[in-house]
C-alpha cells in the first residue's frame, strides 16, 4: 500500500488509518520520490494519490503509470477536485476520487475495492502474457493461419486467400492447436478474443 502526499500529517494519519485495516504502509512525498522508488508489490496494492503535489502532479503521475502498463489500484484524494479532473482520472483507471476531508471508513472500502481490482489486473496480464508467449512460437505463416481461421474461413478458404493448398493449411492448422495448446478451433477462438479485450 503507497501513500503519496506532501502534506506530511496526511501521510501520518493515512498509515494509521490504513495500518489499523491491516495494510503495510509506505509513504512519499512527492510523485518523483515515488516513482524512484522500488513500488513493485509481490501481491496487489493500490496507491491513493493527492492531486497536488510538487513537481509531477498525482493525474500526471497516474498518465506515466497507465503508460507503463502499470496494475496498481489508483485512489485519488484532493481539497481541489473537480468534475473535469474526476472524469479524467476514471478515464485512466482511478477507483476513486475522494475530496479532503475525507471519511476514514469510506476510503477503506474504496481500498478494498481498489486491491480487488487489482488483483484482477495481475491475472488478467499474467494471462495475456501466457498468451502472448504461445503466439511468439508461431511461425509468420502459422499467424496468417491463425488470423485467418478465427475468423470462421474454412481451410479451402484459407488456402484460396494465402495461395497454397489446403492440405498445407491442415497442417499449418494442426500446428497452430498444438503450439497454443488448445484442443479445438472454438478454444483458438476464445484466446483470440481475450487478446483483444482491455486489460483495464
Amino acid at each position: 500500500m503507497y501513500v503519496v502526499d506532501d502534506d506530511p500529517s496526511v501521510c501520518r494519519g493515512l498509515s494509521r488509518l490504513l495500518r489499523s485495516g491491516g495494510y503495510a504502509v509506505e509513504t512519499f512525498s512527492s510523485a518523483t520520490e515515488f516513482l524512484e522508488s522500488d513500488h513493485t508489490s509481490p501481491g496487489p496494492a493500490c496507491v491513493i494519490l493527492d492531486v497536488q503535489l510538487p513537481g509531477l502532479t498525482g493525474p500526471e503521475l497516474q498518465q506515466k503509470l497507465h503508460a507503463a502498463g502499470s496494475t496498481l489500484g489508483i485512489i485519488f484524494i484532493s481539497a481541489h477536485g473537480d468534475i473535469p479532473m474526476t472524469v479524467q482520472a476514471m478515464k485512466y483507471g482511478a477507483v476513486d476520487f475522494l475530496p479532503k476531508p475525507f471519511d476514514g471508513e469510506m476510503l477503506l472500502k474504496s481500498v478494498a475495492q481498489a486491491i480487488g481490482k487489482t488483483v484482477w489486473a495481475q491475472q488478467r496480464w499474467n494471462e495475456v502474457l501466457s498468451i502472448q508467449r504461445r503466439l511468439d512460437t508461431l511461425t509468420p505463416r502459422e499467424r496468417e493461419v491463425m488470423e485467418l481461421i478465427v475468423t470462421g474461413k474454412l481451410n479451402k478458404q484459407v488456402a484460396d486467400e494465402l495461395g497454397t493448398v489446403e492440405k498445407t493449411i491442415k497442417v499449418h492448422r494442426a500446428r497452430v492447436i498444438e503450439k497454443m495448446q488448445v484442443k479445438s478451433l472454438a478454444e483458438l477462438v476464445q484466446l483470440s478474443e481475450r487478446m483483444k479485450r482491455p486489460s483495464r
